[in-house]
């Protein structure tokens, strides 16, 4: 059940079709702060914000006077919004809210205006201009001002470590309550990201940062709010889960898999063509058949290209990489049989196989850096903004 109330008024942020910006703000049980947060950021937007916006506060489920609180907020003052859910989620209002919106930029951030909100206008602008994708505040960037405990100082590094490490992400705060995105770019983004709670932002940078996507980040001033409704141990395990959720998923994953079906097929075919073909012979051609496979496989599974576009073009130079592979393997059996003239059948395929593993990490490199790589992301102009 969605209860959806707003009061357009006349002026710059007259127009929900019109608005340049649509920030949002997710709550659950806020009525304590609630009042006090939206009529702040509403004067803060009013004073001197040079972009045409509004405001909606999203409240999913909350069973205090949050709802109250928000329908008379948007009853009241211009260009603010109530959205209600009746299901929990963080990321579940986000997605709904953000989807209905028409603004060319929509936003986040917490309740408790823990970002200091001049951090809001370099935060869009680098996406109204068309020069960025999705814009983030960090806590964690040079610049940035921050004054918090010392636990969750070291849970949030420790997390965005994680992030680093596991999933290779290049954004330095992926729990900062001040995100942004380009409306266009969140059309093509949303349908993939598959958590509803507060995980869903970070899987959300994780995906753009996959599709080559620009993510601004901005140095931000930010305070800890000690009346925190988040539930620090369930949330991150539930964090852990979607960082082990999208390395599965990821290009490696996906690369391994397809190896692991290759190398098998190789096998198998190799088997089949020694006893006619001998060693070398059947070498090649087994290779042969499974490198076009998996150039196949690994466009359309790992890294998810699809069409006839480049076709030819990608095949031609996993054909490439499929010379080095024979090459590593041909030495391979050279040495073996420099060693012993007839070693064992299982012997041979053993050397074969191991020499094709190490080949796999050149073969992922170059996969992804020269046969599958991504043209540079065009960034179109957007048009003037109005004043």
């Amino acid at each position: 059940m969605l209860d959806l109330v707003s009061v357009p008024t006349a002026g710059r942020t007259s127009s929900a079709t019109l608005a340049d910006v649509e920030i949002v703000v997710p709550v659950y049980n806020e009525a304590a702060g609630l009042d006090r947060s939206i009529r702040r950021l509403h004067r803060f937007l009013t004073d001197g914000f040079p972009f045409r916006w509004r405001i909606t506060i999203a409240d999913n489920a909350s069973v205090d006077a949050t709802p109250e609180i928000a329908r008379r907020l948007a009853a009241t003052l211009p260009s603010v919004q109530h959205l209600r859910l009746e299901q929990k989620g963080r990321g579940r209002a986000l997605r709904e809210a953000w989807s209905r919106s028409p603004a060319r930029v929509v936003a986040y951030m917490d309740v408790d205006l823990s970002t200091d909100l001049r951090g809001l206008m370099p935060l869009v602008a680098p996406l109204l201009s068309g020069h960025s994708d999705l814009a983030i505040g960090s806590r964690l960037a040079h610049g940035s001002r921050v004054v918090r405990g010392p636990k969750r100082e070291f849970i949030s590094r420790s997390y965005n470590r994680i992030l680093r490490t596991i999933l290779r992400a290049k954004f330095s705060d992926a729990q900062c309550g001040f995100k942004a995105v380009r409306r266009d770019v969140l059309d093509t983004l949303m349908d993939d990201v598959q958590d509803n709670g507060w995980f869903f932002d970070t899987e959300l940078l994780v995906l753009a940062q996959r599709r080559g996507l620009r993510i601004h980040e901005v140095p931000v001033d930010w305070v800890d709010d000690p009346d925190s409704r988040v539930h620090i141990v369930q949330t991150a395990v539930t964090d852990l889960k979607g960082v082990a959720r999208l390395l599965v998923a990821g290009t490696v994953a996906r690369f391994m898999a397809v190896g692991l079906v290759s190398t098998l097929a190789y096998t198998l075919l190799y088997l089949l063509l020694h006893p006619a073909l001998g060693a070398v012979v059947a070498n090649i051609i087994a290779l042969a058949i499974t490198a076009v496979a998996n150039t196949a496989a690994n466009r359309r599974f790992t890294f998810r290209v699809e069409g006839r576009e480049g076709l030819v073009r990608h095949h031609v130079r996993g054909a490439v990489v499929f010379v080095l592979t024979v090459m590593l393997t041909t030495g391979a059996l050279a040495v073996l049989h420099g060693l012993d003239s007839t070693p064992a059948r299982w012997l041979e395929l053993a050397v074969l196989v191991a020499a094709s593993l190490t080949a796999t990490i050149t073969r992922y490199v170059a996969l992804r850096t020269w046969v599958f790589a991504r043209r540079r992301r065009t960034v179109h102009a957007v048009p003037a903004i109005e004043r």
